[in-house]
């Protein structure tokens, strides 16, 4: 065995790129992101999830695939909707047969603030491959109204 001679600056710079490697999957969603839904930590998974506005309509969409429709859960009130869910495992394999493991399984709920304008009461949702849509009419009172004011 080789003599190799110990450089404090190589130690340091292993774990510059480290911490960069680390920080950087942490702030980059796109690197965090399978399949639609983000692992925080193990067995916790988050769906994505994307909110705008289309014909007068506030439209939420999540990424919830490999969940059925009977196992979600949407819950509206004045200020924020929360959807829960689980996505369960289809069939088991033990921890030392896999070659590689990224799918995410567990249960899952994400908590979003709904802009002042959407109707809660009035939402309607459609569940479609592995996308849930959730649409709010807006409010009347939210409506863009015009006024005509005459010049003298």
């Amino acid at each position: 065995m080789a003599l190799v001679k110990w450089t404090p600056i190589r130690d340091l710079e292993d774990m510059r790129r480290d911490l960069d490697k680390l920080f950087g999957e942490f702030f980059d969603p796109a690197a965090r992101r399978r399949l639609g839904m983000t692992q925080v930590e193990p067995g916790m998974i988050v769906p994505s999830i994307d909110v705008f506005e289309r014909q007068g309509e506030i439209v939420l969409k999540a990424d919830i695939p490999g969940v059925e429709k009977e196992n979600i859960d949407i819950t509206i009130t004045k200020e924020h909707i929360t959807i829960k869910g689980e996505v369960k495992k289809e069939e088991e394999v033990k921890q030392e047969d896999y070659y590689s493991l990224e799918r995410s399984f567990g249960s899952f709920s994400r908590t979003v603030p709904l802009p002042p304008e959407a109707d809660g009461g009035k939402a309607k949702a459609a569940f479609k491959n592995g996308v849930l849509e959730i649409v709010f009419p807006k409010r009347e009172e939210a409506k863009q109204s015009e006024i005509k004011v005459s010049v003298s």
